[in-house]
């Protein structure tokens, strides 16, 4: 992040612009909407900013800037459409200490400017660092859709009643009044009686809160998907978001971890194969302590919380201390590497049915039905196979798999850093040395991707595999 986002106070302070016509119009319809008080500085003002002059929104000088005039200011905007007389302007804004921006210059700009969505006092600004002014300008349309006019007076309204507010406790009791005022019973109140029947129903919701007594803990055990926040379910979204405190797998990224409140706790329990981990019988304290003090818990698992994610020890954990529940699934590693490959995990003609396996139980390598496994036209998801691949290759063969049995391996599914290698059962550790996945990965046993097939239908029987390599 290049620019830090803020919003900076101009209540009273002097803001500057140099340029008085087209180029200066765009910025002083932004800056208008502030309490700043405004001086531009053009020797050919366009009518409009001639207007607003007339109409005393601004001062307009009609000459070109000079080093006094940036005096006390908190912004200098270089606004002439001309790059030499931008940069004098940019000058005397740095030398009087103040911010400066050049239009359309990002590289000699001190701020930038942010499209801006405007429910005074709430105000989201949008920003995208100069590399698409265009996306921002959808964004910024499809939020001036998604927020009622009427946020505007609610945040209002809601502000001068926050003394009022301040009998609830911080945390979760004050953050549920505010929810059911901003989100459903202060609009239907404003457009049902105005703003007096926003007031009155603030008053009934401050009663409310005060006479309830406060919410229990309680636990969501969130499937987190396999790391694209684009995957989690809508569901998954609100649960995390309404959290107090986020207990997360090593696996889940942060881009899904900050879709939490900035307010929410966040501890990482992971577990790690073959190296220092959280023990489940302290994760499982965990959540009974936090959820007893009445926290609103997400407890987020990588992929779906129940495939080999410990759910059951964790429900039972909870059960036994009498601690309320929900499970919200989520998408699995060997959905989202099938999907990236354009692989069905069944097929009609080639397998009725999939297996999820684990290469790894509590007590070593895991043992299976290999001779089902074996037979041909067999599928199966199986994971934690990275470092069991040498295993599960000889289990495999030994119980009549065919060698060229084919296999994908699929690191970081979903991912921008998604690997895939097509495979066979024979060559599977060497094609796992050879490509460096260390995980986390899924080993689809029976598949291969389409790029893959559609390579070994051109080549001789004897080629096919050898050549199916990295895709």
């Amino acid at each position: 992040m290049r620019h830090f986002p803020i919003f900076l106070d101009l209540s009273g302070r002097r803001v500057v612009v140099s340029g008085a016509g087209e180029c200066a119009v765009s910025k002083l319809r932004l800056l208008l909407k502030s309490e700043a008080t405004i001086a531009v500085y053009g020797a050919q003002p366009v009518d409009q900013v001639r207007r607003w002059a007339e109409q005393g929104a601004i001062e307009l000088i009609e000459r070109r800037i000079e080093t006094a005039d940036a005096a006390g200011a908190a912004l200098v905007y270089g606004a002439n459409e001309d790059a030499a007389e931008d940069a004098r302007a940019a000058g005397i804004g740095k030398a009087a200490g103040a911010l400066v921006n050049i239009v359309d210059n990002l590289d000699d700009s001190q701020f930038i400017t942010p499209a801006i969505v405007d429910r005074d006092p709430v105000t989201v600004a949008i920003g995208t660092e100069g590399a698409a002014p265009v996306l921002a300008r959808k964004i910024k349309a499809d939020l001036e859709e998604r927020l009622p006019t009427s946020l505007g007076i609610l945040a209002r309204i809601g502000q001068a009643f926050r003394d009022r507010a301040a009998m609830l406790p911080m945390g979760r009791k004050r953050r549920d009044f505010w929810t059911r005022f901003y989100f459903g019973e202060g609009d239907a109140a404003l457009k049902r009686d105005g703003e007096d029947g926003v007031r009155a129903k603030l008053e009934e919701l401050l009663t409310d809160a005060i006479e309830t007594r406060p919410r229990d803990g309680h636990v969501s055990l969130i499937g987190a998907g396999p790391g694209d926040p684009d995957l989690l379910t809508v569901m998954a979204r609100r649960h995390l978001h309404e959290a107090d405190v986020v207990l997360h797998d090593r696996l889940v990224p942060q881009a899904i971890l900050e879709l939490a409140r900035r307010e929410a706790t966040i501890i990482e329990v992971g577990k790690t194969g073959f190296g220092k981990s959280w023990k489940q019988d302290d994760i499982n304290a965990l959540l009974v302590e936090h959820a007893a003090k009445g926290a609103q818990i997400a407890r987020l698992k990588s992929g779906d919380a129940g495939m080999f994610g410990r759910l059951d020890d964790e429900l039972d954990a909870l059960d036994a201390a009498g601690i309320a529940w929900t499970v919200v699934p989520g998408i699995t590693a060997a959905t989202a590497a099938a999907a990236s490959n354009g692989l069905s995990l069944t097929r009609r003609g080639r397998n009725s049915s999939v297996r999820f396996l684990t290469a790894h139980d509590v007590d070593g390598f895991a043992e299976h039905d290999w001779r089902a496994l074996a037979n041909p036209g067999t599928g199966a998801a199986i994971y934690m196979g990275i470092k069991a691949a040498g295993f599960l290759r000889g289990r495999l063969l030994m119980h009549g798999a065919s060698a060229d049995t084919p296999v994908t391996v699929v690191e970081n599914a979903s991912r921008a850093n998604q690997k895939t290698i097509a495979t066979t059962i024979l060559a599977l550790p060497d094609a796992i040395r050879a490509s460096g996945i260390k995980g986390p990965a899924v080993i689809l046993y029976g598949m291969a991707p389409r790029k893959a097939q559609a390579l070994a239908a051109n080549l001789e029987p004897e080629l096919a595999t050898e050549q199916a390599g990295a895709v």
